[in-house]
């Protein structure tokens, strides 16, 4: 039984996301996707937002953070 509760802890851990290197915030699983969260400024256009995939999401913050840096 411990065991299950353990690969559901490590399945539901948040996924870092960087870009360029730098961290700029985490997706978590949620309702069977992905939620992102921001820690750095020039992700928070996309905070809160909801994903498919893990790789979307990425996609998603490379493209803001590349956004804001030509700003």
């Amino acid at each position: 039984m411990q065991e299950s509760s353990l690969s559901k802890a490590t399945a539901l851990r948040p996924i870092v996301i960087e870009v360029g290197g730098e961290p700029q915030g985490v997706v978590v699983p949620q309702d069977g996707g992905y939620r992102f969260v921001a820690v750095k400024l020039p992700a928070f256009a996309v905070d809160g937002q909801q994903f498919e995939t893990v790789q979307q999401a990425h996609l998603a913050v490379s493209q803001a953070v590349r956004g804001a840096g030509a700003a």
